[in-house]
């Protein structure tokens, strides 16, 4: 009994594709950043004392980015407080209510390092929005928010200060949202009904 020798492919060799539609870079984003947390409970601390807490609800920590307008303020609010990420107890429907229906809370903390990237190992933070037009900007955001709901539902952190962000995760459910980000059909669904 022998054996027949097996032909082996030839090496896989990988060829560069020169079509500059794979060599295009990823474009920065320039928007509003929100990343939205359901939670079953959240607080924020500032040198020991507990300066926001919220029972269930959303965390929303919330990046400025320099060239964040009014517009960009307004996209975050209305996505934030619409978007259903609470399930409908009465139909046990998922994924059916907002945090206004639910009539639960939000809490705010205003976030920098959201606009963090990393040069070698270091983080670099140049396009998030200076901290003095980013302090007003966020206490407007925040108004926002209180205006768009209701104002005892909807705390913050202290922003500048170094905070420890206590939360529970309810689920967990995490959601990123841009404001500038392109549309998505989902959008366009929602904005067409």
């Amino acid at each position: 009994m022998y054996c027949l020798p097996l032909a082996l492919p030839a090496p896989l060799q990988v060829q560069a594709h020169n079509n500059s539609r794979f060599q295009s870079k990823p474009k920065p984003i320039r928007a509003m950043r929100a990343v939205v947390q359901r939670v079953a409970s959240a607080s924020v601390e500032v040198e020991g004392r507990t300066v926001s807490e919220i029972g269930p609800g959303l965390l929303v920590l919330v990046g400025l980015h320099e060239s964040d307008s009014d517009s960009d303020a307004d996209y975050i609010c209305r996505k934030v407080l619409n978007m259903r990420l609470f399930p409908n107890e009465s139909s046990g429907r998922g994924w059916d209510q907002n945090v206004m229906q639910r009539n639960y809370e939000v809490l705010l903390v205003s976030q920098f390092t959201l606009y963090g990237v990393l040069k070698g190992n270091k983080p670099d933070f140049h396009v998030a929005m200076p901290p003095q037009n980013a302090k007003p900007f966020y206490a407007s955001l925040v108004d926002s928010f209180r205006k768009s709901y209701k104002p005892d539902a909807v705390k913050d952190g202290v922003f500048g200060a170094m905070m420890k962000v206590n939360l529970v995760n309810d689920g967990p459910v995490t959601m990123q949202i841009d404001s500038q980000s392109p549309k998505n059909s989902n959008d366009v669904i929602e904005e067409q009904s």
